[in-house]
């Protein structure tokens, strides 16, 4: 079970900072979430991304990206490689035969660098909330690490929706839960021993698919063709408690969540998700997103990564939306003059213990600065934040926000 107490933060990966990487502009971002008042700073997943940037696929499940090193050069000892093998063993060698020379060490950089980030941001009230991808990517070091782990014939994917008629072909390749249960789902509890040397919580990215997955045939050019395949259910998460004693996960429960998702997520005790931009459509009053609605062990998101930024999405609104947008802030007593401000207090306003907000939102960028578009490749994962844009005017402006919605700790 995840303990949330009442709080907020801002998402922004590393690879968004003015720099793309660690070093003096992620301390002077940890501070400005300091002054703002905030306790999360949520990132995605921190290993190699692919050729398209993308960190949902990358080369390794638990290696870091030397590309967020501050400091690449930096001399790293025997010593320190020594240490790093015996405490990392079940993958380190795996990723040094996929990675080459140097690759031990540079991890060992790594952790140094974050390491000493994440304890300047504990003494300064932040927290660092993280993602677990769930599936691997194909020929990634885990893939070639462990094939007897994974399914043939078969890649993931999402089913045709209201967003997609031909569904969504992500082509990871597929686990194949009977062998990990043979062998008591070890790499996925190794996998998340390693993602909490990192994170203080993660998400646990499209969580349904431990539930049930969509399969789509081998060579399908879109997502059509699948079906359903039944997942590992609560059996994954009793061996994670017996190897790690708890469950400080985020549950990604968006998209087509059946009740047997919501059973298991509220079994564990996850908090769930709820994005703003879902609650003002004219169907579907009773969807959990819409703010009548909302509860109080979620996560509430003005959007994610995956989603416009407000200021965007409320551009694109049509008059029937943007008019329920405006009558949840006029019946709050929201009255901001920017609509991504009063989509923020909106979101800081509700039951959810944690409210997250997109650094575009606070700094009121539009579309150009949207994270990722699903289903297309091109020009995702580009967006960089100008040097100086997060000021301390707005940091105040977040703090007394945070204040008077219950959330400052």
């Amino acid at each position: 079970m995840t303990e949330l107490a009442r709080s907020s933060g801002v998402q922004l990966h590393l690879s968004s900072l003015p720099g793309g990487r660690l070093g003096r502009e992620a301390y002077e971002f940890v501070d400005w979430l300091a002054a703002a008042g905030q306790a999360w700073w949520q990132l995605l997943p921190l290993g190699p991304p692919d050729r398209y940037r993308s960190p949902y696929k990358a080369r390794s499940a638990f290696a870091a990206w030397p590309g967020f090193l501050g400091e690449p050069r930096a001399a790293v000892s025997a010593a320190e490689i020594a240490s790093f093998r015996e405490r990392e063993g079940f993958w380190v060698e795996d990723w040094e035969r996929f990675a080459g020379r140097g690759a031990i060490a540079d991890q060992v950089r790594f952790e140094r660098e974050w390491a000493a980030l994440r304890e300047y941001g504990a003494a300064r009230g932040v927290r660092i909330l993280g993602d677990v991808a769930i599936y691997v990517a194909p020929g990634s070091a885990d893939h070639r690490a462990h094939p007897e782990l994974f399914q043939t014939g078969y890649v993931a994917g999402a089913p045709p929706d209201a967003y997609s008629d031909t569904g969504q072909l992500w082509g990871n390749p597929l686990y194949d839960w009977p062998a990990l249960r043979r062998r008591r789902y070890r790499w996925w509890v190794e996998r998340l021993r390693r993602t909490l040397e990192l994170f203080d919580v993660a998400r646990i990215d499209h969580f349904r698919g431990l539930v049930s997955y969509w399969a789509v045939p081998e060579g399908e050019r879109t997502a059509v063709h699948g079906h359903w395949k039944r997942g590992p259910g609560r059996a994954l998460f009793d061996a994670l408690v017996r190897g790690l004693g708890g469950l400080p996960f985020v549950a990604e429960d968006l998209g087509v969540i059946t009740p047997a998702v919501e059973r298991l997520r509220d079994e564990l005790g996850l908090p769930g998700m709820l994005v703003l931009q879902f609650g003002f459509g004219p169907d579907n009053p009773d969807g959990p997103h819409r703010l009548e609605n909302h509860v109080e062990n979620r996560i509430v998101y003005t959007g994610t990564h995956d989603h416009d930024t407000a200021r965007g999405w409320y551009e694109s609104l049509d008059d029937v939306s943007r008019a329920a947008v405006e009558r949840a802030c006029a019946e709050r007593g929201v009255g901001d003059p920017e609509p991504w401000w009063r989509l923020i207090r909106l979101a800081f306003g509700a039951p959810a213990k944690v409210a997250m907000i997109q650094a575009q939102d606070v700094l009121g960028l539009g579309s150009e600065a949207r994270m990722n578009q699903p289903g297309r490749a091109a020009r995702a994962w580009r967006w960089r934040m100008e040097p100086g844009a997060l000021t301390p005017a707005l940091a105040r402006r977040l703090r007394e926000l945070t204040e008077a919605t219950g959330r400052l700790s």
